[in-house]
């Protein structure tokens, strides 16, 4: 894994955070939180896009062909795979995920990468109002399941203690390694992750996670422009 894979990663998981956030912008409890569902989803679009235009300059860029066809081979976390139906679900990401993004963003600039840290001071600053948010919606109480859950890959998210994102902290790339990520998300949302077996022999470096799947077709068909394609009207024969 490179660093390069992980910038990938960040970028795929902003999409779908982003596009998750965007289906709630009609359905939230209040009207306040219809637009800040809005506003979030268009500032983590917003990310996503700056996030693969750091790819490049990186070096080899880990974008393959087969990710305008596979949605397996994108790299989202589990927690985006099906559109949420429960408003805790959207807190538990708004709160936890939205948040451990922005820690890992915050370890690359950080880092040693030139590149990163210019472009992605920005997007700090941008991620504050998220965090109110979600933090806000934390402290009204949800259920427990999703919380757990999310707490569950921001972890698998950050990487094992000793694995490759540790060694790109070791190198100075990162500046700060998946411990030191963990404890700084616990000190953000003033909270301890639940204690989670998690098996890291199953976890996939690429997609940082250790649950097999991808996003529903609907998604992966609107994400790739698919529907669009499928919908648009038939260019008439020349004769």
């Amino acid at each position: 894994m490179s660093l390069s894979d992980l910038v990938l990663s960040i970028a795929d998981n902003k999409q779908m955070l982003g596009l998750r956030y965007a289906e709630w912008a009609t359905r939230a409890p209040s009207l306040e939180a219809d637009i800040a569902a809005a506003a979030m989803g268009l500032d983590d679009l917003g990310h996503s896009r700056v996030l693969y235009g750091c790819l490049e300059p990186l070096g080899a860029d880990p974008r393959r062909p087969e990710r305008e066809s596979d949605a397996g081979s994108l790299r989202n976390l589990a927690y985006f795979d099906e559109p949420w139906t429960e408003w805790s679900q959207f807190v538990a990401a708004n709160a936890i995920l939205d948040t451990a993004f922005t820690v890992t963003i915050e370890a690359c600039v950080g880092g040693s990468v030139e590149v990163l840290q210019h472009r992605l001071r920005k997007m700090l600053m941008e991620e504050r109002y998220h965090f109110l948010h979600g933090r806000s919606w934390l402290r009204s109480g949800i259920d427990e399941a999703p919380l757990d859950r999310a707490w569950r890959e921001a972890t698998e998210f950050f990487g094992p203690p000793d694995g490759e994102t540790d060694a790109l902290h070791r190198e100075g790339k990162l500046g700060m390694g998946p411990a030191e990520m963990r404890a700084r998300l616990e000190e953000r949302l003033e909270a301890k992750a639940p204690t989670a077996d998690i098996n890291w022999k199953a976890w996939d470096s690429l997609r940082r996670r250790t649950a097999p799947g991808a996003i529903d077709a609907h998604t992966f068909g609107m994400l790739r422009g698919l529907e669009e394609k499928k919908y648009a009207p038939t260019t008439a024969k020349q004769g």
